[in-house]
């Protein structure tokens, strides 16, 4: 950390938290106590109105009074507030307009180049934090990605599809974070298509530049892909008699819905729940256990228990196992 930028966290540590020691600020800037001392005699030599109280409930403090407009934000800074706050949590917890208000405050204080970052990061990256399953991916290739997304610059993939590998240049157009899996957006011979960047196994970023279409909204652009994909998916509505404790499970898995759900009692509760197929459904139930039960569909509910006496048949006929009996 530059000194100019740990004498300007000192004075908005002092400023917000009140008084600290030198052995406080040393561990929360991670320097020594000597150089908290000097930072202070610099800052008191600077005309900031800090000053020492001995003893053994002394520290430093600012005097009565005294406060500095001064925030020092960084881009970096800014843009992570920027990437962390989520539209539809702000709007739920009903405090997205203050959030708005603030963020043009400090938009309008902050450098141009700042700002730009920040519109770049806005047009090119989307978070959406709906509830997919959640699931543990590798990104190797990510930065290239990125790098090509801010540079507008074209990019040559090896994409993994199935058991084959796929090359293609794209034009990158932004980056969407699906819970914890990242998707690259880019317009490839003529279509705009999504790439599940862990499955990018190389990435060069090319030295040529494309022109970013006017009319694309990537948020939009996602939001209707989602929602198109999900058209497609086959269903299969059942009705499940399910403990409240699995309510939350369904809500993240991934290509079911919950249509609704009635309460019921000791912990248990009827949900209409759409899966892709029947299939889908029995596989998921049997992996659900005691926790759920299929009042309808019959075709789902005698399936289930067709898997479920087929399971027992191969325990009970265990050589091992009946010799253990």
């Amino acid at each position: 950390m530059l000194r100019a930028d740990r004498m300007l966290s000192i004075l908005m540590l002092l400023q917000n938290e009140g008084k600290k020691t030198a052995k406080e600020l040393a561990e929360r800037l991670e320097v020594s106590e000597r150089t908290i001392l000097r930072d202070m005699e610099a800052l008191s030599m600077s005309g900031v109105p800090v000053y020492s109280e001995r003893g053994s409930g002394g520290g430093w403090l600012l005097s009565d009074g005294f406060r500095t407009n001064l925030t020092g934000i960084k881009a970096e800074e800014l843009l992570s507030l920027i990437v962390s706050a989520h539209p539809e949590l702000l709007t739920d917890l009903g405090i997205k307009k203050h959030f708005d208000a603030t963020f043009q405050k400090l938009l309008a204080s902050s450098p141009s180049s700042i700002k730009h970052n920040i519109e770049l990061l806005q047009k090119k990256v989307h978070i959406d934090g709906a509830g997919w399953h959640q699931a543990k991916e590798t990104y190797p290739c990510l930065s290239t990605v990125q790098e090509a997304v801010w540079a507008n610059l074209k990019l040559c993939i090896h994409y993994k599809r199935d058991q084959e590998i796929a090359v293609r240049t794209v034009c990158p157009l932004g980056l969407v974070a699906k819970r914890s899996v990242w998707y690259l957006v880019a317009e490839s011979e003529g279509a705009l298509r999504t790439y599940r960047v862990s499955r990018i196994t190389n990435a060069e970023v090319l030295q040529e530049s494309f022109p970013y279409p006017k009319e694309f909204h990537l948020a939009n652009y996602w939001e209707e892909s989602t929602a198109e994909f999900r058209q497609k998916l086959p269903r299969y509505p059942a009705k499940l008699k399910i403990s409240e404790k699995l309510l939350e499970r369904l809500e993240q898995e991934r290509y079911i819905q919950v249509l609704e759900t009635e309460p019921g009692k000791n912990g248990w509760m009827e949900a209409t729940i759409q899966f892709a197929t029947l299939e889908h459904a029995c596989e998921l139930i049997l992996r659900f256990g005691a926790l759920a039960e299929v009042l309808s569909p019959q075709e789902l509910r005698s399936k289930v228990i067709s898997e479920l006496h087929s399971v027992l048949a191969i325990y009970e006929n265990h050589p091992k196992h009946s010799a253990e009996t």
